[in-house]
């Protein structure tokens, strides 16, 4: 609806320039005008609407739990197993030694239970356990990621945002200046090209809003998908330029935030579980080794020697030819893969923070070196307006001064945005929200 609204705005704006003097001198709708339709929205309530509703989060969430399930389940003891045979004719049966003649019919009943020795199923619920911690660190990690797409995001639909009034406000006052020249032309006073000049700058300019909107929509569909929200209105963000201006590196070496990431990484942190998890499964492979013990019980009615036979019985494989040498094997192996991933990993962040802190220095020494105070321009531009009324500046010096003007203005809100960009990469790189404007 946002981006219809926006687009028939543009469409009127151009097919105005040829319309009559009356209808030039129509002062398109801002675009973000349309109070129903947007959501007012910090960052730390976006923040608080991903935890709580993401979808992808949801089902990591239940990744989690299946991974705790599995290690409650490798803990369960063994079920004993019951085995009964009955005669089914139910036939007596003649002993000579027993005096009455006779006994009833033949029936087995045999029990057993199964027990690992070596401590088998505490080495396996310890590889369960473990592999739910790698699970909670996944859960981590993809909150990392999703919340650097989301802050990102944010900071990117504000500054367009910002940008887009800037267009606003000289569509506006260009569209007015068509007017009024169109109005003049047809009295004769002025030269057709320098119509057609000021309207083919202000088609240029709608173009570059449409351009700017098209951003902005993008935007906010991905925005709509990481906070879950079907209902179609456009997020404006709440951000504190004061205190984006605060951001800084003083007080923080590269060093220091690679100390920090080395800890705080949660992607570090998996791996580190990854590992973990591939020691405790080279012992659980090891106490397999070892065969497990069969005891059970076993009554025979009339089927043995005696009657009413009974017994104990005891059952274990003899580990000759398999002594699980093949899975112990390929653990070992596994856990020197998991080493190489970890220490790649680091090498990885290492470089990712390396990047992130020279990218931070050179977006923030740009910032800091240049005027930031717009108000002279705006104060120059009300000046440039009056004297190309007055015919003091020809019309491809006061275009030159405009299109000056708005190139400032959109400069100025790009390295906004790329100076709080590349701090929200360092946080992400650290692992660590460390600057936060908010």
């Amino acid at each position: 609806m946002y981006m219809f609204r926006s687009s028939i705005l543009a469409l009127l704006g151009v097919c105005g320039l040829a319309a009559t003097p009356a209808a030039s001198q129509t002062t398109p709708r801002p675009a973000l005008a349309v109070a129903t339709d947007t959501v007012r929205l910090t960052l730390p309530e976006a923040e608080q609407r991903l935890f709580q509703n993401n979808l992808a989060v949801l089902a990591q969430q239940y990744n989690v739990t299946v991974a705790q399930a599995q290690a409650v389940q490798a803990r369960v003891i063994d079920n004993p197993t019951l085995y009964v045979e009955q005669d089914v004719l139910r036939r007596r049966i003649a002993r000579p030694s027993v005096p009455e003649g006779t006994v009833g019919s033949e029936a087995i009943v045999t029990v057993q239970q199964l027990f690992s020795l070596a401590g088998r199923r505490r080495a396996a619920g310890q590889v369960a356990r473990q592999g739910a911690v790698v699970e909670q660190y996944n859960l981590q990690e993809l909150l990392r990621l999703l919340r650097y797409q989301l802050r990102t995001i944010y900071y990117d639909v504000y500054f367009k945002q910002q940008t887009l009034k800037t267009y606003d406000t000289e569509i506006t006052s260009l569209t007015r200046t068509v007017g009024l020249y169109q109005t003049q032309f047809e009295k004769g006073n002025i030269a057709l090209k320098e119509v057609i000049r000021l309207r083919a700058f202000l088609f240029a300019l709608q173009s570059e809003r449409q351009a700017i909107l098209n951003d902005v929509a993008a935007d906010q569909t991905d925005l709509h998908v990481l906070l879950r929200d079907a209902t179609g209105s456009q997020f404006v963000p709440l951000v504190n330029l004061g205190r984006t201006r605060e951001l800084s590196l003083r007080g923080y070496s590269e060093q220091q935030l690679v100390d920090t990431a080395l800890v705080r990484r949660t992607d570090l942190n998996a791996r580190r579980a990854a590992v973990e998890q591939q020691n405790l499964n080279l012992r659980l492979q090891q106490k397999l080794a070892t065969p497990d013990l069969a005891v059970g019980y076993t009554y025979d009615k009339a089927g043995s020697y005696i009657s009413n036979y009974s017994a104990l019985t005891l059952g274990m494989a003899v580990p000759v030819f398999n002594r699980n040498q093949g899975n112990i094997q390929a653990a070992k192996a596994q856990i020197a893969g998991s080493r190489l991933l970890l220490d790649q990993q680091q090498l990885i962040v290492q470089s990712e923070i390396h990047q992130a802190y020279q990218l931070v220095a050179r977006n923030d020494e740009l910032f800091q070196t240049n005027d930031r105070d717009t108000s002279p321009f705006a104060r120059l531009m009300v000046g440039i307006e009056q004297s190309y009324a007055k015919r003091v500046l020809s019309v491809v010096e006061y275009l030159d001064f405009f299109e000056s003007y708005k190139n400032n203005l959109v400069q100025l809100n790009t390295l906004r945005a790329n100076r709080v960009r590349a701090f929200e990469q360092l946080n992400f790189a650290v692992g660590k929200p460390v600057f936060r404007a908010e």
